[in-house]
């Protein structure tokens, strides 16, 4: 990812964070961030997978949407479409519930934090491996407002700051947000930014070990001592196998998906 890409990431990030900052501490609103962040990678990448497996080749997102939400409300494609979503990942979202589409609703003035929390619950539901992956991000706290009106005005200021980005299609750039984020996080606090998470060039250097000679096997797991992480991620795509996802769940199972 090249610096100024770097740079732009990096400032919508920390814009995201001004959002919550006046509102709670660092340790609280981490969840909220990190949460979303990762909400909208995983329905950024359905949406652009799905036109993929269409043979269609989005210049967007919204167009990846619009894709998405036609083949889906189609009775001669929808069946095929989520067998192969779910397959490829594990769980599908409604059209109406992805990010992108929840977000379109925020600059409508019309989102609904009931909808957002209920792709989380779609994407737990799905798959034991997703189980109590947004259990930390508590949409209804008072901290983001004193009534529902407020809390919705709160997450949809973060999630239209997000909407700029285009993490999907990034390499790394789900990896270096949440690095770059933890460090933020961790100045915030006080506290070193190793108490918090592993630096990315030793995690990509453990799992090169661990998975080596393992390529070619599927739904491989393995511990990791990572206590200070409550769940969230690593991505990674350029080890020499088809490796799509890798999470921190449970704050100490990682969860490999080989495909």
């Amino acid at each position: 990812m090249s610096d100024k890409r770097a740079s732009t990431i990096y400032q919508v990030l920390w814009n995201s964070a001004d959002i919550l900052r006046s509102k709670m501490d660092a340790t609280e609103y981490k969840n909220y961030l990190l949460g979303i962040i990762f909400y909208k990678y995983l329905s950024d990448t359905m949406l652009y997978h799905a036109a993929e497996l269409l043979e269609e080749e989005p210049a967007s997102l919204k167009e990846a949407q619009k894709i998405y939400t036609e083949a889906y409300n189609d009775p001669e494609t929808r069946e095929d479409l989520i067998d192969a979503l779910m397959f490829d990942f594990y769980y599908t979202l409604e059209p109406q519930l992805t990010f992108t589409a929840l977000v379109e609703e925020v600059h409508k003035g019309n989102f609904q934090l009931e909808d957002l929390a209920q792709g989380f619950r779609n994407i737990e539901q799905s798959s034991e491996l997703y189980e109590n992956l947004f259990e930390d991000v508590d949409l209804y706290s008072r901290k983001l407002g004193s009534g529902i009106q407020k809390q919705n005005q709160t997450i949809g200021e973060i999630m239209k700051e997000l909407d700029t980005l285009d993490i999907a299609h990034e390499g790394d750039a789900l990896g270096d947000a949440y690095e770059y984020l933890i460090g933020q996080f961790a100045s915030a606090s006080g506290k070193k930014a190793g108490e918090f998470y592993t630096p990315q060039p030793v995690s990509r250097l453990m799992t090169q070990i661990v998975l080596q000679g393992k390529e070619d096997k599927k739904g491989l797991a393995f511990m990791t001592p990572q206590w200070d992480l409550d769940h969230y991620y690593l991505m990674s795509k350029n080890l020499r196998m088809n490796l799509e996802l890798l999470t921190f769940l449970d704050k100490s199972l990682i969860l490999l998906l080989i495909t």
